[in-house]
């Protein structure tokens, strides 16, 4: 198993009180908590204050978005060098809010994962299905399809400064969650596509389960053979709900 990663995904949430409340919480509660990776992702907005509430302690700072074009007159988008200049060390791409509210497409996000790495941050590549494609028997298929995007534009050797988070699109934000057997079976899938390009790169690489995770259900999901941590929305705005999350991830090595 890979070293475990917990990823804070705020979403459009935070006021800057609220943001110095939770990081104070997330700091004092995580602070002999070593052997997990942790990431939090605030709106664009806060990113400055937060890096400079995380300054000196474990936790990155990344940023949730960013645009298909280095810089110029793209009115309200933000670039790769932006979030790097205000201390970003990662960015989500593909979140499955942004394909399917904003319509991007697989070579979209290919483009930003390029992009990401171009700059310096290490790009968390999520993927997953809806439930119409999980109930058609497809989410292989889809999987696959989304991976297959940025290896075509990119190359497998890129995974190796990659995370990649496995979200079905039906367990987001709904309550409902991949049984730990269900998002196993995606995650293994994800690695042997990879191990079928390269398979240190395969073995190495963080996947991450993203889904309705809670302090009550993240200890057997991240007990799986290839489930090596979280991408956290809801709960990650909570300090006792996330580090709940944390302290399972460091329990399952």
């Amino acid at each position: 198993m890979s070293r475990p990663l917990v990823v804070g995904n705020w979403k459009m949430n935070g006021s800057r009180q609220a943001n110095r409340d939770l990081v104070a919480a997330l700091l004092a509660g995580a602070a002999q908590v070593k052997t997990v990776d942790l990431v939090v992702c605030p709106p664009y907005p806060y990113l400055s204050q937060v890096y400079e509430l995380l300054k000196g302690s474990h936790i990155a700072l990344g940023g949730q978005n960013i645009c298909t074009e280095a810089q110029g007159a793209y009115t309200g988008e933000v670039s790769a060098a932006m979030l790097m200049d205000v201390g970003c060390r990662c960015v989500i791409v593909g979140h499955s809010e942004r394909r399917r509210i904003y319509a991007e497409t697989d070579e979209v996000v290919a483009t930003k994962f390029e992009l990401a790495q171009k700059h310096k941050l290490l790009p968390i590549l999520c993927v997953g299905e809806t439930l119409e494609e999980r109930e058609s028997g497809v989410t292989r298929a889809v999987v696959e399809r989304q991976l297959q995007a940025v290896l075509s534009k990119v190359g497998v050797s890129a995974f190796a400064n990659a995370v990649v988070a496995y979200e079905p699109v039906w367990a987001i934000g709904t309550g409902k969650n991949a049984t730990p057997e269900q998002a196993q079976a995606v995650h293994a899938c994800i690695r042997e596509l990879l191990a079928s390009h390269d398979k240190s790169i395969a073995e190495h690489i963080q996947i991450v389960y993203g889904g309705s995770v809670t302090a009550e259900n993240a200890a057997p999901l991240f007990t799986q053979k290839d489930i090596d941590g979280g991408l956290i929305g809801g709960a990650s705005l909570k300090a006792e709900a996330f580090l709940g999350i944390v302290s399972a991830a460091a329990s399952a090595i």
